[in-house]
């Protein structure tokens, strides 16, 4: 069991200074946000393709122990019919990201708000998503954002594959609070402003409960500070892994 809290990403201008120190090269920054986070969702792979080298290069870059999830291309997601899609998840799957190595962590598989609930072509597509890759196990996390998934069906497909519901803590998308895996993914969405760590110590206090009580019976948890008041996402998992012990 293992609780990995971090952020999307880690170019952003706006966490220089309140993050990364003055003056530290951006090339560096990887390695900075390593030593004080201990996992960090890739958001690039949704836009394009990265290099195997740029895979391996971060892998590099982070201490032992901490993770990356990784999320999936759009054009493996955005798509009117899913299990259509085998093309597009193979050439997701093969760009290198497997160079990471044992840095590795769960795959984020993101849906549009519009996409509904379609029982046939939802476990279409998730059979096309394999087990392994390059020999590495694979995890995926699976985030919906529509109304119509509080269906059992959908639960109980995602029980049936060892795959997890993402928690998205949103005030735009549903959030859908199940355990359909040996892990879970949290997304925490609600960071602001005018609060230095992005959250009330209350709120933090109750996200360390909340994450201690996910990792009960050996389950790895994986927590992500996105979106919201992004500027803050650095100090909101800064604090939460201080509290956490981790």
């Amino acid at each position: 069991m293992s609780i990995h809290v971090g952020i999307g990403g880690w170019t952003f201008e706006p966490w220089r200074g309140p993050f990364y120190p003055a003056g530290l090269a951006q090339k560096r920054e990887l390695e900075y946000a390593g030593q004080h986070l201990t996992g960090i969702e890739i958001n690039g792979t949704y836009y394009g393709s990265q290099k195997p080298e740029s895979f391996a290069n971060w892998a590099a870059s982070v201490p032992d122990g901490f993770k990356f999830s990784v999320k999936a291309s759009r054009f493996t997601t955005n798509r009117k019919v899913l299990k259509e899609g085998a093309a597009s998840i193979e050439k997701f799957l093969t760009q290198g990201l497997t160079r990471l190595g044992d840095r590795l962590g769960p795959i984020h598989w993101q849906f549009m708000a519009t996409k509904k609930f379609d029982r046939d072509d939802f476990a279409g597509f998730l059979d096309l998503l394999p087990d392994t890759q390059d020999g590495l196990p694979l995890r995926h996390a699976i985030e919906v954002r529509h109304e119509s998934f509080r269906d059992q069906a959908f639960i109980a497909m995602l029980r049936e594959r060892n795959m997890a519901v993402v928690y998205a803590d949103s005030d735009e998308f549903p959030c859908i609070d199940e355990q359909t895996a040996d892990f879970t993914y949290a997304r925490l969405q609600r960071s602001q402003e005018d609060v230095e760590t992005g959250y009330t110590d209350a709120a933090l206090d109750g996200w360390a409960k909340q994450a201690k009580d996910w990792a009960k019976g050996d389950r790895d948890v994986f927590l992500f500070f996105i979106a919201g008041a992004k500027v803050r996402n650095p100090a909101a998992a800064q604090a939460l892994i201080a509290r956490l012990g981790t």
